[in-house]
């Protein structure tokens, strides 16, 4: 029997970037399919998938990965209004709300980068807040606007892990420096979802699903981004990656 390579689906966003073409774009940042490339995992995208189709592809794949995303979760999801300001992408938030919590129950591994924390949070019954750097005693955790990509990337402030975390294994230490570049956050956790990094104005920064069945981590920062220079990052991907090979091998057998 030969060896498959873990497919790890990738949800896509969604956009109109074309006034010739109105019917839109599906689309996906390369640096999270290269970073799954890049642990010996494929990617793949279900461009047209909607919630209805989440019981039929889920045990298709070997993972699920979050992306980050310029949308923000739809406010109403967490019974708040959208503001004037919030780029939307209600495709993504359909699939992503009943994604999250069959992946959990269905143990398939998930790991939520950025939106993709917030995606996991809104689907297991948290909110968010809409404008972290409006919020008395917060920072202003967003990326610096007009500088490049190093820059808008760079390590911007300390995240603290709780004892005895895997976030404290994988950065070897219970503090690690980490990149920022987010508007909104975690404001009530979601049902079952423990957190376990913090940034140092208290907003949670990284979380766990307690008593996942598998890896069910979500973060903040983009650890995706040159995961292979930052030994931290590397191994969360790492870790999610392991999970991806073990539910591979009880899903087809022997996997690459």
């Amino acid at each position: 029997m030969s060896a498959h390579k873990p497919l790890v689906w990738l949800p896509a966003c969604h956009r109109n970037l074309d006034l010739c073409d109105p019917g839109g774009y599906t689309v996906l940042a390369d640096r999270y399919a290269a970073a799954v490339c890049g642990l010996g995992l494929q990617p793949v995208l279900f461009p047209m998938a909607g919630a209805a189709d989440v019981a039929d592809l889920l045990p298709l794949v070997d993972g699920v990965l979050l992306t980050g995303s310029p949308s923000n979760v739809e406010a109403s999801h967490f019974g708040a209004s959208a503001l004037a300001s919030d780029l939307l992408d209600p495709r993504r938030d359909r699939l992503t709300m009943a994604l999250v919590p069959a992946a959990v129950a269905a143990g398939t591994p998930l790991f939520g980068v950025c939106r993709g924390l917030q995606e996991m949070n809104v689907a297991l019954g948290g909110s968010l807040y809409q404008q972290v750097h409006v919020e008395t005693g917060l920072l202003d955790h967003r990326e610096p606007e007009g500088e490049p990509e190093e820059v808008q990337f760079a390590v911007r402030h300390e995240v603290i892990f709780k004892s005895g975390s895997a976030f404290m294994d994988w950065a070897g230490g219970e503090r690690a420096m980490v990149n920022s570049l987010h508007g909104q956050g975690i404001k009530r956790l979601g049902q079952g979802l423990m957190a376990e990094a913090m940034a140092p104005d208290g907003l949670v920064e990284g979380v766990h699903v307690e008593g996942a069945r598998a890896f069910a981590y979500g973060v903040q920062w983009h650890p995706e981004w040159r995961h292979e220079q930052t030994p931290f990052y590397q191994r969360t991907l790492q870790a999610f990656a392991q999970a991806c090979r073990e539910h591979c091998r009880e899903r087809m057998g022997p996997c690459l």
